[in-house]
């Protein structure tokens, strides 16, 4: 009997220590990284920030577990933190990328408005300064015709913005544009009203 018991040993030694060598979950550890890696793709770090920075923590969080358990002996090894955190980081990977496609599309369609805004407006101004008269304030017209057509040239910084997804910023611009063309559609219609521009122009007596 002793022998055995004496033989077996071993055996049931060996089951104990390859049941006790845990291993990490690899599949599920790639899976959570993939979503993160989905998600800042699809531009989540502009556009669900605070819910990206939150699935970066979890990412840290769950790398730090599978290095707390690498280091212990191997028998104490215990990968199920590390599973549950995987599983949530993945699920939590794909909700912000969702989340973050649909605000990326809005901010899209935010742009496009802001640049058609953007363009309207300098084109008010370019139509101003096309009817303005020369008058004696030579200096002061060409002067606003070159901020029309700095105007006009800025624009192409919108599409560029647009074409790189970049809508934030696309929307930036085109607020300054708008902005600055207002501002110089009013700084001209104040010196025609000076010169009293609107009033009918003097015709030549047939």
């Amino acid at each position: 009997m002793n022998v055995t018991i004496n033989r077996l040993a071993p055996l049931m030694l060996g089951a104990i220590l390859l049941a006790g060598c845990a291993k990490p979950p690899a599949e599920q550890l790639d899976a959570a990284e993939k979503a993160l890696k989905e998600a800042q793709m699809s531009g989540a770090a502009i556009y669900t920030a605070q819910d990206y920075a939150k699935l970066e923590a979890s990412l840290a969080a769950m790398k730090k577990e599978v290095t707390d358990q690498d280091g212990k002996f191997a028998l104490f090894r215990d990968y199920g933190k590390a599973e549950q955190l995987a599983a949530s980081a993945k699920a939590d990977g794909e909700r912000v990328k969702a989340d973050a496609v649909k605000k990326k599309e809005e901010a899209k369609a935010g742009a496009l408005q802001a640049q058609q805004v953007a363009q309207e407006a300098v084109k008010s101004a370019v139509d101003l300064v096309a009817g303005a008269p020369v008058g004696k304030d030579r200096a002061a017209l060409e002067a606003i015709k070159n901020d029309v057509e700095a105007l006009k040239a800025s624009l192409n910084q919108i599409q560029l913005a647009i074409d790189k997804e970049d809508y934030p910023a696309a929307q930036t611009q085109a607020k300054a544009i708008h902005d600055k063309g207002q501002a110089v559609s009013a700084e001209l219609q104040n010196a025609l009203a000076k010169v009293g521009k609107g009033k009918p122009s003097a015709h030549k007596k047939k």
